[in-house]
Formats: structure tokens, sequence, C-alpha cells
């Protein structure tokens, strides 16, 4: 679950445990303090009951049955009178079949009073049993519970509503209190992502908490550092680069010189020469490329989208850099004009025939297919070894090269600048397998004219 879930929840889930402990202990509370007070009004009623029937058993021309069925018993209450050696007398009718509890009859049996609780007609009852001792009789009178149950029941109900509520009370508050925490960071993972992206001077505003502000300050100290040292570093390989290049240029110059006059050298010479024909060029090569990079880092260079006929394109350039006899494939479903940087799409697809020479074999077929609705889909195929699946996302790094090709000359850059150049269009790069054997190579460019 999300962090914003996850605090709610415990805001919503400790409220909803301190509330229900709460309840529960007020609802024990009243409880106790409700039957107190039932059983002792219910004690001086039935204790008041059982003086007047005593009164009436000392008068001389007392009728106990008549006064029994006149007591003032409260509600649906009943009173109930044993005397010995004669049937007991009930204030009702209705409650002969009444079965008194054994607790109770045995306690008033031993002399001693007692209460005791009781189901009669599926009502409940609070029973009070008074022994008359003068005459040896047992006086016992019933109080309804009906009145104390639904109080009760009503109070439980309003503990388990208000605990409910107070739970979504809290959880509503540990969302909006969440919310209102978690937004720095959101703005922190939003500008972090911008930074990701390539907008290094993406910065966070100021908060108003001192403690929100130290995060923000901090975070921007430390984007700041990181933009700082990129730039150094980006400008560092830029200026290398670039001072490289004009000794670069000389040693290239007069290399040419002597391997246009190679046949006046020795032959060990001629081979030494050939192996400082071929690092000068690489070392050249790979300078360019170093530069191409530092601009692209820099951000100084920038898409220029042009209509253009894709199949002519990719045919000059294939011509361009001596893979005119490579078979050229344009799907039916792409339109003839596309909307591309030539530069970059040149870059791409230059890298891509000469990645295959240099470690495919060469190149069997060039193919452009449409990708979605408005994208294009550039494949070079070869016949080569392929590349291993755990080294596929590796060789688009700089200066990675797969296994195959270690001892291969290459600058290991090339692979990069077509990642750099796919991204630059909205595009990507990926290599899969070739079916047959071999490898192939796919880069998606950015929308169709």
């Amino acid at each position: 679950m999300r962090l914003r879930t996850r605090v709610t929840l415990f805001f919503s889930l400790t409220t909803l445990s301190a509330s229900l402990a709460l309840g529960v202990v007020t609802y024990a509370v009243a409880r106790n303090y409700l039957l107190d007070q039932r059983t002792s009004s219910a004690q001086t009623q039935a204790f008041s009951n059982a003086r007047t029937v005593r009164d009436e058993m000392r008068a001389p021309t007392g009728d106990v049955k008549d006064l029994i069925g006149r007591l003032r018993t409260e509600g649906n209450g009943f009173a109930i009178l044993m005397l010995p050696d004669q049937e007991p007398l009930y204030s009702s009718i209705q409650i002969q079949d009444v079965d008194l509890p054994v607790e109770l009859l045995a306690s008033v049996s031993n002399n001693d009073n007692g209460i005791q609780r009781l189901d009669a007609k599926g009502e409940p009852y609070l029973a009070v049993g008074i022994k008359v001792a003068e005459f040896d009789a047992a006086y016992f009178e019933a109080f309804p519970l009906d009145n104390t149950e639904r109080t009760l029941q009503a109070i439980a109900t309003a503990l388990g509503f208000g605990a409910a509520v107070t739970a979504l009370l809290a959880g509503g508050l540990g969302w909006w209190t969440n919310r209102r925490l978690l937004r720095p960071l959101t703005r922190v993972a939003e500008a972090a992502g911008d930074i990701a992206s390539g907008g290094l001077d993406t910065r966070m505003p100021s908060e108003a908490d001192p403690d929100l502000d130290r995060l923000a300050r901090s975070f921007n100290d430390m984007a700041d550092a990181v933009q700082t040292r990129l730039e150094r570093e980006a400008r560092f390989a830029s200026d290398v680069s670039h001072e490289l290049r004009s000794p670069i240029t000389a040693l290239a110059a007069a290399v040419e010189v002597l391997d246009a006059r190679r046949t006046d050298l020795p032959e060990r010479t001629q081979q030494a020469l050939d192996v400082v024909v071929t690092q000068v060029r690489r070392f050249d090569q790979m300078v360019m490329d170093l530069l191409e990079l530092s601009r692209i880092d820099a951000g100084s260079t920038e898409l220029h989208r042009e209509e253009v006929q894709i199949e002519d394109l990719v045919s000059r350039i294939a011509h361009r850099y001596g893979f005119s006899d490579v078979p050229i494939e344009v799907s039916p479903k792409v339109t003839g004009t596309v909307r591309v940087d030539k530069l970059r799409f040149e870059r791409v697809l230059a890298n891509l025939l000469d990645n295959s020479r240099q470690h495919g074999g060469g190149p069997t077929r060039v193919l452009v297919e449409q990708r979605g609705r408005r994208g294009i889909a550039l494949t070079v195929e070869d016949a080569g070894p392929g590349v291993a699946r755990g080294e596929r996302a590796r060789i688009f790094e700089r200066f990675a090269r797969g296994s195959a090709s270690r001892h291969r000359i290459g600058t290991g850059l090339g692979l990069a600048l077509v990642a750099e150049h796919a991204q630059a269009h909205g595009g990507e790069a990926w290599v899969e397998d070739r079916p047959g054997g071999g490898a192939r190579f796919i880069v998606t460019f950015g929308e169709v004219a």
C-alpha cells in the first residue's frame, strides 16, 4: 500500500481502537450504574410491599389474598407470597406458571433475603426475595428490566456509532494531514524526476514551515552541486576533446603522408605503419564521437526536423558510407515523407551500418517500418554472432563493448550515440535476435508527416 494509505489506515484503526476501548469502559460503567440504581429501587419497593403484607397478616380480619392482588407492583411486575402449608398467592393469574430460581428460593428458605435476575414470559426481570420470619412466609416481587435493557442497548448503539464516526473523521483528518505533509515530498519527487530527465536547473520553492524549508534548501544545494559537477565534467570532456582535435589532425595528416609512400619503407616498417594508421584513425574517430557527445550533454545541439523522402535518404546514406549493395526495404505502410533531423538520422544509420560491418560480418538488410500511429522504426540486420541477452542493454552505454567484439577495433561510442540521437527524437534503441541467426538493431524515431 502507498504511504498515504498506510498512515490513513493507522489513524483510523488507532482511533477506532481507542474509541471502542472507551466505549466498552463507558458502557460497563453505565450498565453497572443503571443496574445498581435499579437494584436499590427494587429492594426499597420490595421491602415496603413486604411490610404491607406483614401488617395485613397481623390484622385479625386481614385478607392477604385480596391484598396481593391489590399491591402496587411496578409496570409489568408481579408479586408472589408463599405461606406454610398453603398454595402460593399470586398478584396476577398470568404468572402462576412462572418458576422462581432455585438459588433465590434456597436463600429465602435459609432466613436470608436475596435478589436474582430471571426471565418470565420471555422478558427480563429482577426478582427480590424477602423472608417474613414472623409468619414463616416468603415474599417475592419481580421488577421488569425491559426499560433498563433498552436504555443499555441505546447507549451501546450510540457508543458504537460514535466510534465509527470518530474513526471516519480520524481517517479523513489523517488523509488531509498526509496530503499536506507529503506535498513537499511530492514536489521533491517531481523535481528529482525533472533533473533525471535532463532539467538540471530545476529547483524547489521555499516552504513556510522551517523543517520543510530545510528539506527544500538541502535538495536545492544537492541539485546545485550535481549540476556544477556534471557541467564541469562535460566541459572538461569537451575541452579535452577539442584540444586533442588539433594534434590528432596533424598526426593523421603526417601518417597519411607516410602511408602514401609506404612502398619506400621496409616491410617491418610498413607493418608498424599499418598499426599506427589504424590507431590514429580510431583515435580520430573517438575524439569526434566525444566531441559530439559533449555537445549533446551540454544541450548545444538542437533537433531540426524537416520533411525528407525516407527511402531516398536511406539509400544516399548507405551509398555514402560504402554500403550501396545492402538491400533496403521500406514498408508500404510508411508514407514517403517523414519528419526527422537528417544529420542525426544519418549518424544513427551510419553508426549502425559501421557497427554491423565491424562486429556482425556486415549488414544484410536495412528495413524501415511504421511504428505506432506517428512513428517509424529503422532496423539494421546482420548475420553475425548476435548479442548475448545479458549484454543487450549495456552495449548502448558509453565505452561499453560486447564480449564478441572486445578484440575488434572500435571506440565503444557508436551505439551510445545511436541511443542519444534516438532519445532526442522521442524514440529508443534496442537489439534483438534475428530469425535465422544474427542481430537486429532497431531504432524508433519521431512523428511521421
